[in-house]
């Protein structure tokens, strides 16, 4: 007996090749069917006709511990507008504060929020428009054997090493704060996400020492530190990092998504959609991204629709290509047995203007908004 069905919405599943007119049903949690004219057993029906069903989308870079930093913003509220149902925390929290983070975030939230723990003892803890001090400036705040032994403590929950370098968020400390953390994640065996701003270090530094599964975040980020050359040809550093399994997550926050180094990336084949490669689009929503130019998930999706992208490589890139990067198979798809998370969206074909940290501008003609979502089997509609 279902719970719920979603009555006659377009399944848009990239993970199943699947893109079709058809009914889906949750019970107990997850996906129970997929096909048309299911039958209704006393379920809850939502009428979807004329909207998209994708499965619930994960933002692979966040900033959501609202209230315990500087830079968080509330999950809830950024999903009834991104439609995001998995939001994958990067790096907020360090060992000295997750304790706080998972007790009164993460375990009341209604949302999936899975973090990576920041390999600073304090986590991002001086991020604002007024007041911005790098967490990896200062190297007597990392204890590898501290983040060792918060992991360790919270394997339910924690999937992998954030860290930060460049000289904003690591100062003079270089390459040092990286190798702290790939020893890290070594000793736990997971993946590091690492961010990279200004020199130094320098983009080869940083490549160089990812590993097969380690991300690369902000990866789509304009001069400095771009991915690609003045003459447009992708750097040989990022295209060997790409055939060693390095994941590239675009991560566009309020400094680190720029319309031209993207047409370059995407122009040279690094297309995030889930059937090429597990490289994601992500928001980094923050207080500082928010009103502005990332927004949310939504709005980072619609940027690479203006770009040429289709409607399913996008929602792959944002569902099962964040799900491989995270090991996770039970996410990002509509598969019997999957966990019941959906997200239902509206595509509006209509002029539209988007932005990129630099100010330049491209124009789409579509739009994606978000009209409900499917949480654990149960519908959730924004306010």
């Amino acid at each position: 007996m279902a719970d719920l069905i979603l009555r006659g919405g377009r399944i848009v599943d990239p993970a199943n090749a699947r893109d079709e007119v058809a009914d889906i049903a949750f019970s107990g949690g997850k996906v129970a069917a997929v096909g048309v004219d299911l039958g209704r057993d006393g379920a809850e029906i939502v009428d979807v006709r004329g909207l998209i069903v994708a499965p619930g989308l994960i933002d692979l870079h966040t900033h959501v511990y609202w209230g315990g930093t500087s830079l968080g913003v509330d999950a809830g509220e950024v999903a009834r507008n991104s439609g995001t149902t998995t939001f994958v925390d990067a790096g907020s929290s360090g060992p000295g504060n997750f304790h706080g983070f998972r007790r009164h975030v993460i375990e009341p939230s209604p949302l999936r929020i899975l973090p990576f723990l920041n390999v600073s003892f304090p986590g991002i803890f001086a991020f604002s428009p007024s007041v911005m001090v790098g967490e990896a400036a200062d190297l007597r705040l990392i204890d590898p054997r501290e983040c060792v032994r918060v992991i360790n403590a919270n394997r339910d929950l924690i999937v992998g090493v954030k860290v930060r370098v460049g000289r904003n968020a690591g100062g003079a400390s270089g390459v040092a704060p990286l190798d702290i953390a790939l020893e890290v994640a070594e000793e736990v065996g997971l993946p590091v996400m690492a961010h990279l701003d200004n020199p130094p270090p320098s983009r080869l530094e940083v490549l160089s020492r990812l590993r097969r599964g380690d991300i690369l975040t902000h990866c789509f980020r304009p001069f400095p530190n771009a991915p690609v050359q003045p003459d447009g040809l992708v750097r040989e550093e990022v295209q060997e990092a790409r055939r060693r399994g390095v994941v590239f997550d675009i991560g566009h926050g309020s400094g680190s998504f720029g319309f031209r180094t993207a047409e370059r990336m995407l122009e040279a084949g690094f297309l995030p959609d889930a059937i090429s490669s597990p490289d994601a689009i992500s928001s980094d929503v923050h207080t500082l991204s928010i009103n502005g130019p990332a927004y949310d998930q939504l709005v980072t999706m619609g940027k690479f629709l203006a770009l040429g992208l289709d409607l399913a490589a996008v929602i792959g890139a944002s569902s099962a290509a964040p799900a491989a990067a995270l090991g996770r198979a039970d996410l990002g798809r509509l598969s019997v047995g999957a966990v019941g998370d959906a997200s239902v969206l509206e595509l509006i074909e209509r002029e539209v203007e988007y932005r990129d940290v630099l100010g330049e501008i491209r124009r789409g003609r579509q739009q994606l908004a978000a009209r409900g979502l499917v949480i654990g089997g149960h519908w959730w509609h924004p306010r």
